[in-house]
């Protein structure tokens, strides 16, 4: 597989490419082409010319049959596509099977609200004027994808975006882009018009050339704080509105009260499934003091039984790392943690064996009597590697879950029903799950506080991300009136 650039409907070639490394085998699987500066402002130029003359005029029938089709056409290559994605990342393919399923059910959803984007009458305090708000879309938008989940957080931002009417340069990371230029694919098949979505690839130099151009209307980002405040500050100056989701450091907190068997499985889905890889990995698990011995216990075994391997088997429950600077980053996390005094209870290692030996394995890690204040406990890993933090009362839960940086997402385990009206007002994450983590829908908005990001994702909070609204007055009346004085 070798895909060039996706420009104004054409596949161009560039002067450079790089190696996609498969991170089981640790070899070079494909190659990626790396777009220069002029090729990055020939995809926004592609996208200003398709929305100006042509797309925006568009009606919300037309791009709904186009979104629909896309919907299908992706089912309809799902089992292709969650190969190419476990092969580029290392998730495991029945986790990425599921993924595509899930962005399909994106662009239905939104394909729904194509033709329904109708505006309000507002009644004025002047009768001989008729005001009315409509919603439009915005222009050109960036959206700049992770490595994570390439094609699944794609569709949280193209699906709106398109929607809405505007059109898009995507960039996705370097570390995973063979899905979304072979997408390109897909959407040519289901007739988007040239121009409409350009997708250009390659490092940080691709990503600063787009987000620093002023022909853009929108960026949507997800990431890492500290690129999203860089992009924050470079669209500032350009006055650039960003979407931005970030990273998160979420707790999940398990009270005395909890069906613990059910609690031990979702805080092991929460930082094991997907490698840890994962903005809303409930990373930080605060267990209270009652029922901690039990609880780390449980999760000692099963973290054990966890079974490693080939990416593309079904058998197999955790993949590798996505890539070599993540896996050096997380092995560099753990043995600080350790230096730190956070109590190893198992893993802490690479992982080895047959069929291990040669991609990025890490064993799940699990450091038990951790302290909120330790590094472990406040910066991000995004890998698997759990922190069990104990705690006493309701108040020290709260204290120690709000007590970082983040506020992505959190977890209550508890069948005390005030307690959970109590804990979902008190904790500050974008998103609080009871009894269960880690799931999504595309009809429940999702994203961060504080230093998670603002603005939102899915949902019709999503969709409001990419309109903007304009308001109509028109004025009825015979009556001459005064030019210097406001009509009241």
């Amino acid at each position: 597989m070798k895909n060039g650039l996706y420009i104004a409907g054409e596949w161009v070639e560039a002067e450079e490419r790089f190696d996609a490394i498969n991170p089981y085998t640790g070899q070079a699987w494909t190659t990626i082409p790396q777009a220069s500066t002029e090729q990055v402002s020939a995809a926004i130029k592609a996208a200003r010319h398709a929305f100006e003359h042509g797309w925006k005029q568009t009606t919300g029938l037309e791009r709904a049959r186009l979104l629909f089709r896309l919907a299908d056409l992706l089912e309809e290559s799902a089992d292709e596509f969650s190969r190419l994605e476990s092969t580029d990342n290392g998730k495991v393919i029945r986790e990425t099977r599921v993924q595509m399923s899930l962005a399909a059910r994106q662009y239905r959803f939104y394909a729904g609200y194509a033709d329904k984007l109708w505006g309000q009458v507002i009644p004025l305090d002047q009768r001989d004027v008729f005001d009315y708000v409509s919603n439009e879309p915005l222009g050109v938008v960036a959206l700049i994808t992770p490595w994570n989940s390439p094609l699944l957080l794609l569709s949280n931002k193209l699906a709106p975006a398109l929607a809405a009417g505007n059109t898009v340069v995507v960039k996705p990371s370097e570390h995973a882009s063979a899905t979304t230029l072979e997408f390109c694919r897909l959407l040519e098949k289901a007739g988007f018009p040239k121009g409409v979505i350009n997708v250009v690839t390659g490092d940080y130099r691709v990503g600063q050339a787009l987000v620093g151009s002023r022909d853009l209307d929108r960026i949507s980002f997800t990431g890492s704080p500290e690129v999203g405040k860089s992009i924050a500050a470079t669209a500032g100056r350009n006055l650039v509105p960003v979407t931005l989701e970030l990273g998160g450091k979420s707790p999940n907190i398990i009270f005395e009260d909890a069906n613990l068997q059910r609690a031990t499985v979702g805080a092991l889905a929460g930082i094991f499934a997907a490698t840890g890889q994962t903005c809303i990995a409930g990373s930080r698990l605060l267990v209270q003091k009652t029922v901690y011995p039990q609880v780390v216990e449980a999760l000692k075994q099963r973290a054990e039984a966890i079974r490693l391997g080939n990416p593309l088997e079904l058998a197999t429950e955790m993949g590798t790392v996505a890539n070599e600077p993540q896996f050096l980053r997380i092995m560099g996390k753990i043995a600080a943690a350790m230096e730190e005094g956070a109590r190893l209870v198992t893993g802490g290692s690479r992982a080895s064996g047959p069929g291990l030996d040669q991609g990025f394995f890490v064993r799940p890690t699990i450091f038990a009597d951790v302290d909120n204040a330790m590094d472990i406990a406040q910066e991000e890993v995004f890998g698997p590697v759990l922190s069990i933090i104990p705690f006493e009362t309701e108040e020290d839960a709260v204290r120690i879950a709000n007590g970082t940086r983040y506020g992505l997402a959190s977890g209550v385990w508890t069948n005390d029903l005030a307690r959970t009206m109590r804990m979902t007002r008190a904790i500050k994450a974008g998103t609080v799950w009871v009894n269960t983590y880690r799931v999504s829908a595309a009809q429940a908005p999702f994203g961060g506080t504080k230093e998670s990001g603002f603005g939102r994702e899915r949902g019709e909070a999503g969709l409001a991300e990419f309109l903007t609204t304009k308001n109509v007055m028109i004025d009825f009346s015979n009556d001459e009136r005064d030019p210097f004085v406001v009509k009241s």
